[in-house]
């Protein structure tokens, strides 16, 4: 991910808002005029492949913000919809014009929705229902139609809520029965005690509540929230990865990028009309003061001396808001302790740095084979883009590949399982350890040529047997890094059928530097914009095909679509010409012979064999549409389902032969602090199950068993 610096974008808007520089006063129907205008002049001369604004764009928009705000057909009726329909080929000259008649109606009669269909909820969990009865439960997701009136609507709701208590209940009387199950004086006598009657009553409360909850969360939407979804549904249409951000979220997008924030070093979320804390991150400042404690419910947040702010009933990102702050200032907030206690922690904020999610590093061998092999996890191609001190993975990464030389290992795995991408400058700079010098990725613009990004730096970081792990998830950056070290021979890529699929960069503009002058307006927030496609040196886009790895792993989610071939309006797949490319670092030697020998012994593993039927049951259960409704039927059905289950449940156990150790130079880091030492611990038992990275070791073995290497480069 690169940051857009240049000034074509903004000299060009410029121009566009010069007068909003002398706007006195600006109501919010102004300013969302002034926001959409510019985010569609910023996509029409920055955007990749930028859509003309015409109807069949306006039909695309109000297809997608139609499906976001009402997909499972629970709010809306054919005559709700119809009301809609009248603006469907108009959203294109409505946001040419800055007005929102269209976004308007939706959130009038999504008021409207909610007031009715609250009442449908609450009626139907009034009352015992009848379980006797034979019926289904139809949940068809996107071939669903809408209710033709109120009362099928209605009646829709009374079948939801029904099958959503059968569920509460059947867990209930399964608790029942394990319970019962139990010796005496462990037994729950209370829950024996329960009738069936009680059970239900019991199943609908929590049903009731349940639903409670997520109307209380709709109502406190605001309009700039609403209005937030309706903007990614225009900018959603020009490509899945373009998408306004509001301030709070690129703050939030920073956060992951950088992987450090200013502020408190907690992590929060929303708990029926409070904001709980879930966790506090170990060398941050409410970590350092000893106050703050997980299961803490903030009351109020007060600004130094200032008067407290009760947060109750508060957004979570509004209170986000109020804790979040520079470094060296003083936030103060009261809190109820989990022993009902109420008290006043203060805090002063400063620098967290969120150390889980960079680059590290173990020792792993087999008992079989005996093999000393370092192990490198990256979460995701995190960059600090505005501090040069901050951390880049690139760096990171070359740091742990320096220390596992020290260990002399004889190959490396570097994970990127999982991992979604991140910084275009840190994948290629990353690559570049791994070879002499040469071209990366071919990176096009709109217009001109493609441009090709190279490792220029002939010198090798380290040279010896490489395999990179991807996955269905491996995204953008992971992509490029894989697809490039596969082009050059340089490394075996292994893991699922094929990574993501998203072959596009994206860059951040800033929409407050469009407008200048009038503070009244901003803050607007921001855009990501896709810029550009990448292609690997062999000319191919992974733009929704992804990379292909040399050895397929089964997984879950085999016979499951997923990437970016299933989002909205993506880009489609194209190619360009070849660059030229070879490397001198590694031979692999026979690829076939170690496709061959991997698929042998996956063959005969009893646990990718479960795998492979488990994504089998997966997809199955992923296309049912239909459950019955009579208890009886429901619990039959229950029953087999987790009969077949079971055979897959405790599927990841530890691997004996699998021996995995912090490298010594680490060792002191993760013994100080307790819960730093609880996760690796936690880490270390997670990686001793991974049957795919056991599986990988023996790949890298075969690997180190061919000997297949160029002797002018090896030191070895």
């Amino acid at each position: 991910m690169k940051l857009l610096r240049g000034p074509i974008f903004f000299s060009v808007l410029a121009i566009i808002f010069l007068a909003s520089a002398f706007w006195p006063m600006i109501s919010n129907k102004e300013k969302e005029a002034v926001l959409i205008n510019t985010i569609l002049r910023g996509l029409d001369k920055m955007h990749y492949q930028p859509p003309a604004i015409d109807d069949n764009f306006s039909k695309k928009v109000y297809d997608l913000f139609l499906d976001r705000i009402d997909g499972g057909k629970r709010f809306f009726t054919q005559k709700e919809v119809n009301k809609l329909e009248k603006y469907k080929l108009e959203l294109d000259d409505q946001a040419n014009a800055g007005t929102f008649e269209f976004f308007d109606m939706t959130q009038t009669l999504m008021t409207e929705a909610l007031d009715k269909t609250e009442k449908y909820y609450q009626e139907a969990l009034k009352k015992p229902f009848d379980f006797n009865v034979k019926a289904t439960y139809t949940n068809e997701g996107d071939d669903k139609a809408f209710a033709k009136n109120d009362k099928e609507l209605k009646a829709n709701w009374m079948e939801w809520m029904k099958y959503e208590t059968l569920t509460r209940l059947n867990d209930k009387l399964d608790e029942q029965e394990k319970e019962k199950a139990k010796t005496e004086g462990e037994k729950d006598e209370e829950l024996i005690a329960k009738s069936y009657e009680e059970l239900e009553a019991d199943a609908r409360k929590a049903t009731l509540k349940v639903f409670d909850d997520w109307y209380k969360r709709l109502r406190k939407l605001k309009r700039s929230d609403r209005m937030s979804d309706y903007l990614n549904s225009v900018t959603n249409v020009f490509d899945p990865h373009t998408g306004y951000f509001e301030p709070i979220d690129k703050q939030n997008f920073d956060i992951g990028m950088s992987g450090k924030l200013e502020g408190i070093g907690a992590r929060l979320q929303t708990k029926d009309e409070y904001t709980k804390v879930t966790e506090v991150v170990v060398g941050g400042p409410a970590w350092k003061g000893k106050s703050l404690e997980a299961e803490d419910m903030i009351m109020k947040v007060a600004q130094g001396d200032e008067e407290p702010v009760d947060i109750t009933g508060m957004q979570i990102n509004d209170v986000v808001k109020l804790i979040r702050g520079p470094k060296g200032t003083e936030v103060n907030l009261t809190v109820k302790k989990a022993g009902g206690s109420i008290e006043v922690v203060n805090i002063i904020r400063d620098v967290v740095v969120m150390e889980e999610g960079f680059a590290k590093s173990l020792l792993l061998n087999t008992t079989e084979n005996g093999d000393k092999v370092g192990y490198i996890k990256l979460p995701r191609f995190y960059a600090d883009f505005d501090d040069a001190n901050g951390r880049f993975c690139s760096t990171d990464v070359a740091a742990e590949i320096e220390k596992l030389k020290k260990e002399n290992v004889e190959g490396i795995i570097l994970d990127l399982r999982n991992n979604g991408g991140g910084s275009l400058r840190d994948v290629v700079k990353m690559s570049g350890y791994f070879i002499e010098n040469g071209p990366i990725v071919q990176v096009k613009s709109r217009k001109g040529s493609p441009e090709i990004l190279s490792d220029r730096d002939p010198s090798v970081l380290y040279d010896g047997p490489l395999i990179v792990m991807v996955n269905e998830f491996s995204a953008s950056a992971s992509e490029i890094l894989a697809a490039a070290l596969q082009d050059y021979g340089r490394a075996v890529i292994v893991g699922s059928n094929s990574t993501f699929g998203k072959g596009t960069v994206q860059r951040f503009f800033d929409l407050d530097r469009a407008i200048s002058g009038n503070s009244a307006i901003k803050p607007l927030g921001s855009i990501k914009l896709t810029t550009q496609k990448f292609y690997r040196v062999d000319g191919g886009s992974t733009q929704l095909k992804g990379v292909e790895p040399d050895i397929v792993f089964p997984d879950n989610y085999k016979y499951i679509e997923t990437g970016e071939k299933e989002n909205e309006h993506p880009l489609v797949w194209t190619e360009i010409p070849a660059v030229k490319f070879s490397q001198e670092v590694y031979n692999l030697g026979n690829m076939n012979a170690l496709i061959a020998k991997s698929m042998s012994r996956m063959e005969n593993n009893e646990i990718f064999q479960k795998i492979e039927n488990n994504a089998v049951r997966l997809k199955k259960q992923r296309d049912m549409s239909e459950f019955p409704l009579s208890m009886t039927e429901f619990r039959d059905w229950d029953d087999k389902m987790e009969e077949k289950s079971k055979a897959f449940k405790d599927l990841f156990k530890k691997i004996d032969a699998l021996s995995v150790a912090n490298l010594p130079v680490d060792v002191e880091a993760y013994t100080g602090e307790e819960s730093k030492k609880a996760r690796n611990d936690d880490w270390l038992e997670g990686v001793q199950k991974d049957v795919y990275l056991y599986e990988t070791l023996n790949i890298m073995h075969d690997m180190l068993s061919t000997k297949v290497v160029d002797s002018n480069r090896r030191k070895n």
